[in-house]
């Protein structure tokens, strides 16, 4: 952008100049329309107003510091120039060869409007040798804003508010509800498992690509037979991950063992990836004495304090929130760690979703904002979830940084989550990121998703778009994996699954006393009396409670 040229005459002789001065610099007011009452206050203010040459550097001054918006209107209409010539030099005629030399490069760069040749310069005057310039400050650019230059007339003008000086705009203009394109998605494979050309990810060796597939059918297997057993009522309640294997395993490799993980629930795979077994894993749905949350949670509702990985709570988002403060502790503690928090795209309707991330913004806090974009919020479409492009464009509105990622990608999400923890971690900023995948199972097994959904559509992200096939097609063409392998796992998995399940299944539960434990040193009376009225009631009733039930 071009800047106008502030020609000023050096003529010290006539007391008629003042009137000539005070006219040129009206007719300039007039032709900037810009208002000339801050003039003449600053003017009648000044005690040497009748100073000429004291008038003209005031003149002089405050014009320069006019308003930027309006100086730039009339600029790119009339003017044109790329330099600020601020002073005048004592003569019109004399100068140095040097300031001569200068001055005339600067002048022959700008073509000079006709307003300025006509009414601000004198006819005496050369243009080429009586102006000087702050070339320190000012330099000439065809292509681009001179920073210099906007950052010193704005800051004058701008509204100095907390967060950062705000400039001003005479033109109305309200901010778009949404852009013109959506968000590109991040992604290294195709739907084949094909490396696209030019992919920039975090390479992964052998030993760490095999353990990732090899989890990932982990979690298959768990689904479809743990889902089998609840709905033969071996035990209550069970939620699959079947379609975002790739999110949890993708995601729980790239981090470290200390990073804390507050998941939703439907990261079982962070866990599995932590060294969490398939005994473990059935004691907690089984909800026996062995249960490290012995027995007082709902089914899938794990935790794991050695594993670093929160018992994942009921409620929706409230564990936002939480990992920020959790990571602002590990920030005072100058700890090499970040906190990684999981939600759901539905889970972002939740005031929780904006608390736990404008507090991450201000604190400056190292967390990890993990958001599954699968589609749907138990029955609801996240077209009548949110208006706008998802939910990575909301992280700007915090002032966090954002991407997207094919979560049905896991070298896409592996490569992302890592580059995410890199950030929170070395710059101790929060990151949010949004994995696009598909919720192919029903939401729970209270839920039938055939009821707000087409069959076809689940069978064409379970088929078409099956994150397990296209990791797997990845390896195999490294020469990492083979049918026989594949076989191999899949036997061995079931097996132990299997036998997982008879074992915890025959295990007794813990002791009834175990609900009022591990809150209170000491039970209060309200509590004392009503472990007594439960003892008492099981063994008045014993037919109206489980047999394995140990008082």
């Amino acid at each position: 952008m071009s800047h106008p040229i502030l020609l000023i005459p050096n003529n010290n002789n006539n007391n008629n100049n003042v009137f000539v001065l005070i006219l040129q610099f009206l007719i300039f007011y007039i032709t900037q329309q810009l208002t000339p009452h801050l003039l003449l206050h600053h003017l009648l203010l000044h005690k040497s107003f009748y100073s000429h040459r004291d008038l003209r550097s005031l003149m002089a001054i405050f014009l320069a510091r006019s308003r930027a918006t309006a100086v730039q209107r009339y600029v790119r209409k009339n003017v044109g120039f790329s330099e600020i010539i601020l002073g005048v030099r004592s003569s019109c005629n004399s100068s140095s060869s040097s300031s001569s030399s200068s001055s005339s490069n600067i002048i022959s760069q700008a073509v000079a409007g006709k307003y300025f040749r006509k009414h601000l310069l004198p006819s005496s005057c050369n243009t080429t040798k009586s102006f000087s310039t702050a070339a320190g400050r000012f330099k000439s650019t065809a292509a681009a804003v001179d920073s210099s230059f906007v950052s010193e007339s704005d800051d004058d003008q701008a509204l100095d508010f907390p967060g950062g000086k705000v400039t001003y705009t005479p033109e109305m203009k309200f901010i778009s509800e949404s852009s013109d394109k959506r968000v590109p998605c991040y992604r290294v494979l195709d739907d084949n498992g094909e490396l696209i050309n030019g992919s920039h990810f975090a390479q992964l060796s052998k030993e760490v690509a095999v353990k990732m597939y090899g989890d990932m059918v982990t979690l298959q297997i768990m689904d479809f037979v743990l889902y089998e057993a609840q709905r033969q009522g071996r035990f209550s309640f069970y939620m699959t991950t079947i379609g975002e294997e790739a999110i949890n395993i993708g995601s729980a490799a790239a981090l470290k063992e200390d990073d804390l993980i507050l998941p939703q629930y439907r990261e079982p795979g962070v866990l599995l990836w932590r060294g969490y077994t398939l005994q473990q894993f059935t004691n907690q749905l089984f909800a026996n004495k062995d249960d490290d949350g012995k027995g007082r949670q709902m089914p899938v509702h794990y935790g794991s304090k050695k594993h670093n990985y929160v018992t994942i709570s009921s409620p929706i988002a409230t564990q936002l929130p939480q990992a920020a403060g959790m990571a602002y502790s590990l920030k005072m503690d100058k700890k090499d760690a970040c906190v990684v928090a999981y939600i759901g795209d539905g889970g972002t309707s939740e005031g929780d979703f904006h608390a736990g991330l404008n507090f991450a913004a201000v604190t400056e806090a190292p967390v990890v904002f993990i958001c599954r974009n699968n589609g749907w919020a138990i029955s609801t479409n996240i077209s009548e979830q949110f208006r706008s492009d998802g939910i990575v464009v909301k992280g700007r509105g915090y002032g966090i940084k954002s991407i997207r990622v094919d979560g049905n990608d896991a070298l896409a999400v592996y490569s992302a989550i890592r580059a995410a923890r890199e950030i929170a971690v070395t710059e101790q900023k929060p990151v949010l990121v949004e994995t696009l995948s598909y919720r192919v199972g029903h939401h729970s097994t209270s839920d039938d998703s055939t009821k707000y959904r087409t069959s076809d559509e689940i069978q064409y992200w379970k088929m078409e778009r099956n994150p397990v096939n296209r990791f797997r097609n990845w390896i195999e063409r490294n020469g990492w994996w083979s049918e026989q392998q594949e076989s191999e796992l899949r036997s061995s998995i079931r097996k132990q699954l299997l036998q997982a399940m008879q074992t915890a299944e025959k295990t007794e539960k813990p002791p009834i006393t175990e609900m009022f434990s591990d809150v209170y040193d000491v039970l209060p009376a309200n509590l004392l009396d009503q472990e007594k009225q439960l003892t008492e009631s099981i063994r008045k009733h014993p037919k109206d409670f489980p047999t394995d039930f140990a008082v």
